[in-house]
């Protein structure tokens, strides 16, 4: 039997917060523009503000509870690695969230994208007796046996960002939904090539860790358009969502495909900066002002900062903010309630040009949506992960 642990004490979801001031900005004169980003940087800041007291308040009444009772949680957390910004930023909010100071005791594994140990990192945290587990998966199959294992050792499993595809086995996930995010690309790409009058559409795609859910799911959703509008996609090798692969890929591209492409796809940030070290090296343009339209995903801060100055056309966030929501739902068991199976972050779509406002797609729910396109700003930036 597990033990007792701490009564719920909810955290703030910080990143909800703060994105719900990102709003579209219409096309217009220059004093709307100028109106709706000063709006866009008041949003944001009074939302900060509001999430920062809230996680204070919040941290403060765990901290008290937690030495009332003398005890903490107990979680274990077997993270991807350290490949990228996001996954820094990842990382960086579970640890802030499942802190000492809001009454966790936490044991974290960088299992450094090595799928053999991040099974063998979760069998330590079962091994350990922890309370409670979190893995954000290298891979989404392979996981239904150690599931199982962690299941019969009554001890809840906390899944965030990619998902596990072969088992349910586990409590509850906290993510963003990859095809989606593949659609929007896809459907920005129609309506901004459409919108200028670009009737060849021939695309390299850089894609992220094979096997993973993000690299499955954005894949699928992009290549959706790919079939649909009849485009021509040349070529798709992994970068692994590093700089070095996103760079090493994109070097060779650029001798087999010289002057074939007009659209590169990279399925993270930090491959799009390796792609952009690799096209500036070969001499190939691109960005708003370039031969070559450039798409990216996570919406890190660099990432933004290249969407502001046009080097990166368009950014689709994967928001990596899961820690607080983590903390909720580990807090909420704790006290013998009921979860949600899924919890999807709010995530905003990033471009440089205002001329396109939104995009309407059908989503994977098979669901007509339209969603508002986000003009980059510096006080976006600023104010990003």
């Amino acid at each position: 039997m597990k033990k007792q642990v701490l009564s719920s004490v909810l955290c703030a979801t910080m990143a909800a917060a703060l994105l719900a001031g990102c709003g579209s900005t219409s096309t217009g004169s220059a004093a709307a523009t100028s109106a709706a980003a000063a709006a866009t940087s008041q949003a944001a800041a009074a939302a900060t503000s509001a999430a920062a007291a809230a996680t204070s308040a919040a941290a403060a009444a765990t901290s008290a509870a937690a030495a009332a009772s003398g005890s903490t949680i107990k979680v274990g957390f077997a993270q991807v690695g350290h490949e990228s910004d996001w996954r820094t930023a990842s990382t960086n909010s579970v640890q802030s969230a499942l802190s000492k100071d809001n009454g966790f005791d936490l044991e974290f594994v960088d299992c450094d994208n090595d799928s053999a140990a991040q099974l063998q990192a979760v069998r330590q945290f079962i091994q350990d007796q922890v309370d409670y587990i979190v893995i954000d998966p290298i891979v989404s199959t392979g996981w239904d046996t150690v599931l199982g294992e962690a299941q019969d050792a009554g001890i809840p499993v906390v899944v965030i960002d990619r998902t596990i595809d072969d088992s349910d086995k586990y409590t509850a996930w906290v993510g963003s939904e990859f095809t989606n995010e593949g659609l929007a690309a896809g459907a920005w790409l129609k309506e901004y090539t459409e919108a200028k009058g670009i009737k060849d559409v021939n695309v390299l795609v850089i894609s992220g860790t094979t096997g993973s859910s993000a690299q499955l799911g954005r894949s699928k959703g992009f290549d959706q358009y790919v079939t649909s509008e009849g485009w021509n996609k040349l070529d798709e090798q992994t970068g692994d969502f590093t700089q070095d692969g996103g760079q090493q890929v994109m070097e060779s591209y650029c001798k087999s495909y010289q002057g074939k492409f007009n659209v590169v796809v990279c399925q993270n940030d930090n491959e799009a900066f390796g792609a952009e070290q690799a096209m500036d090296a070969a001499g190939v343009s691109y960005g708003v002002d370039g031969d070559v339209i450039l798409i990216s995903f996570d919406a890190c801060t660099a990432g933004l900062t290249d969407v502001l100055a046009g080097k990166i056309n368009a950014d689709f966030q994967c928001n990596p903010l899961q820690g607080p929501d983590c903390a909720k739902i580990i807090k909420s068991l704790a006290a013998g309630q009921t979860v949600e199976k899924q919890t999807f972050m709010a995530e905003p779509w990033y471009v440089h040009d205002s001329d396109l406002t939104s995009i309407t797609y059908t989503n994977n729910a098979g669901q007509s949506v339209t969603e508002d396109l986000v003009p980059v700003t510096q006080d976006i930036v600023d104010a990003d992960y």
